[in-house]
């Protein structure tokens, strides 16, 4: 019995690291260590408030972790959330190489039968 990749596909994680701004700060987090709103605008060409309000949608998709320092807020990548959506994107990967198989197996069938 095949399990449908849309039944384990989290719809919100996936829209949170659609979008290339919350990729790259996904990416400096990764490198840095960790970072503010701050700092991470340092390395965008974002406000500092975008970069605020991506990280909110980051840390809601459970993504990042928050720790309050003073009045800034640190923020960390989870590398547990962060392994769930490597795994989907393999699942959904794999998913769609074979899919991408069977049609081209169907296309080629079709090519034969017209060549006869």
């Amino acid at each position: 019995m095949t399990t449908d990749v849309a039944e384990k596909v989290d719809d919100h994680l996936w829209s949170a690291i659609g979008d290339p701004t919350r990729r790259r700060m996904l990416d400096l987090l990764l490198t840095q260590g960790d970072g503010t709103a701050t700092t991470l605008s340092d390395h965008l060409p974002v406000t500092r408030q975008a970069v605020a309000k991506h990280l909110g949608v980051l840390d809601r998709a459970g993504l990042v972790r928050v720790t309050p320092t003073g009045r800034e807020k640190r923020y960390r990548v989870d590398d547990v959330q962060l392994s769930r959506a490597v795994a989907q994107m393999a699942s959904v990967g794999s998913t769609w190489d074979a899919r991408l198989q069977r049609i081209k197996r169907i296309a080629e069938t079709i090519q034969r039968t017209k060549q006869d």
